[in-house]
């Protein structure tokens, strides 16, 4: 199967995410400087989240970069991500509206972390697809950076009802982490063209 169509739809649905969250974004009601503090937190969820669906873009488009062909389990793996990725224009706008309460930086972090796990599988979906030796396969190699997130995940979601600093700073850790694209795939490029 070609993976042309399955790059359009991601796309299409990670467009919508991104359209879904600004619309989230409301116009104070005032016009002084006073009017917008209100507004600080959920433009810096906003933010944040941003950021983290262009993490995935960004990645995504290099993982397909590297993708010769795909299947039935591969379409229905880039589905998951996309539902998990989905949910977070919902958990951003409670987290930007409720950044002091556990609950809400958890249920983000629980988000997050499945979108994570979701990713993992799906580059596993597509090896399995291309076979053990392929490009992907070997770029990834053991994902030190995939299991470190899932970790720093864990961890932040506990740490959310013990201190909610510690959860927002892990997961600030863990896109900081991500932030620049996947160098094993552009490595894997650069050596597989030479």
């Amino acid at each position: 199967m070609s993976k042309n169509r399955l790059e359009t739809f991601s796309d299409a649905v990670i467009a919508i995410i991104l359209t879904i969250m600004v619309l989230e974004l409301h116009v104070p009601h005032g016009y002084e400087i006073a009017d917008l503090q209100p507004l600080v937190p959920i433009f810096l969820s906003y933010i944040f989240s941003f950021i983290g669906i262009g993490i995935y873009w960004n990645n995504h488009h290099h993982l397909l970069h590297v993708t010769k062909k795909i299947n039935a389990a591969v379409m229905w793996a880039n589905l998951h991500l996309l539902f998990w990725l989905s949910l977070l224009p919902f958990v951003t706008a409670w987290l930007g509206e409720n950044f002091t309460k556990p609950l809400p930086v958890a249920l983000y972090g629980i988000v997050v972390l499945s979108a994570g796990i979701a990713h993992n599988i799906l580059w596993r979906t597509i090896v399995a697809c291309q076979g053990k030796d392929s490009l992907l396969a070997n770029a990834i190699g053991s994902d030190l950076k995939g299991t470190l997130s899932i970790v720093f995940y864990v961890l932040g979601i506990s740490l959310a009802f013990v201190n909610l600093w510690f959860a927002y700073i892990l997961y600030l850790t863990v896109a900081i982490m991500w932030l620049i694209p996947d160098r094993r795939i552009e490595y894997g490029l650069r050596n597989n063209s030479a």
